[in-house]
């Protein structure tokens, strides 16, 4: 468990938001092959929520059903990849990236770790790009931001009001 009693988040447009009321148990890194194609990364960093607990509380996902067992929820406007579930079970996987605060889900474990990257032990130690002298393309790109803020929002995008 994540010791975080409420975590709320959703896609990077705003489409679909959701808010998992109990506490999230079994952060891990996947490492599969379908985790990695889900993601677009190589690994998908997820947690699960009690159904019980779990409400989706703007619009709804997309669904592709990845394996006979398997569904992934993502945004059909955006493509966010946000949800490993297997309907039959008490409990749906969250994507850890798609929380409004996701520095308080710390992974416990990772899965599937034969499809792992065989380099990836050796992130830690590759240089580290400069930061900027000059905020000026971060202050550009902050100016122009369509993505949802990281926090439940009355309406969005801000300013419509249905």
């Amino acid at each position: 468990m994540t010791g975080v009693a409420k975590q709320t988040g959703g896609c990077q447009c705003g489409a679909v938001r959701y808010r998992a009321s109990g506490e999230l148990g079994y952060p891990h890194i996947c490492h599969c092959r379908m985790c990695q194609k889900a993601a677009g990364n190589y690994f998908l960093p997820l947690a699960a929520a009690m159904r019980k607990d779990f409400e989706l509380t703007r619009g709804a996902p997309k669904w592709f059903q990845s394996s006979d067992l398997v569904r992934r929820g993502f945004c059909g406007d955006c493509g966010t990849p946000l949800f490993y579930d297997i309907p039959e079970a008490d409990f749906i996987n969250i994507t850890l990236g798609s929380l409004d605060e996701p520095d308080t889900v710390k992974p416990v474990m990772q899965s599937n770790t034969g499809r792992r990257m065989s380099w990836f032990h050796a992130l830690d130690g590759l240089p580290l790009e400069p930061q900027p002298e000059t905020p000026d393309r971060e202050n550009t790109i902050a100016a122009s931001n369509h993505q949802h803020p990281d926090h439940d929002t009355q309406n969005w995008p801000l300013g419509e009001t249905s």
